[in-house]
């Protein structure tokens, strides 16, 4: 296999890995019913878990 070829393959893994966390992490926020923190423009923002995805 040729070298382009494996970087792309790894890359597909590591977004498909990186999707799966963040939909998990959606999840296990929903349980626990506690707001997501992220940062938009600069700014620290709590997102409602249910209004991500």
């Amino acid at each position: 296999m040729k070298q382009q070829n494996k970087e792309i393959v790894a890359t597909d893994k590591i977004l498909k890995g990186l999707e799966l966390a963040y939909e998990k992490l959606i999840e296990f926020k929903k349980s626990k019913n506690s707001k997501m923190v992220v940062v938009r423009e600069g700014k620290i923002v709590f997102l409602d878990p249910d209004d991500c995805r």
